[in-house]
């Protein structure tokens, strides 16, 4: 008996200490390689705009991306050869932000290859789309004092 209330006590001490099976389940589903397919957003115009502080939207689109949940680690290269071809690298948490809607919020801090961030800036976005096969990111900025939503759209390969 005293055997069951130990174990059973140790499971409820483990499933409390991780994160919610929604955002369990979302590290699973986002374990993998992704492409950046498209980025769009929702203000009329031509704009240029310099994502995560890297590079153009025209470097991203295309640009592959792998996502490794057991160590919240990964990595990507844009798809341009003249936007720089190594990889970059990432650490990113998902955090559910409300159970009734199933946002999250996700947070990609960029580091070096051993996962040591230089600057310890990152940039949180919404995941708003998450399923097998496609996934979205989107983040709001503000623009000439207004808001500015970009909208990243995945393929899983």
């Amino acid at each position: 008996m005293k055997n069951i209330l130990t174990l059973c006590l140790f499971t409820l001490f483990a499933m409390s200490c991780g994160g919610s099976k929604t955002v369990r389940q979302s590290k699973k589903v986002i374990k993998g390689n992704w492409v950046l397919s498209q980025v769009t957003h929702n203000q009329k115009g031509n704009y240029k705009i310099a994502l995560l502080d890297d590079a153009t939207q025209d470097c991203f689109e295309g640009s592959v991306w792998k996502f490794v949940p057991n160590n919240n680690s990964g990595n990507y290269s844009l798809s341009n050869t003249s936007c720089g071809d190594q990889a970059r690298y990432f650490v990113f948490t998902i955090k559910e932000i409300d159970k009734t809607t199933g946002l999250y919020n996700f947070l990609l801090k960029p580091t070096n290859y051993k996962g040591k961030s230089q600057t310890n800036h990152g940039f949180r976005m919404s995941l708003t789309q998450l399923s097998d096969t496609n996934m979205q990111w989107q983040q709001t900025i503000n623009v000439d004092g207004k808001p500015f939503t970009l909208n990243m759209n995945f393929l899983k390969q």
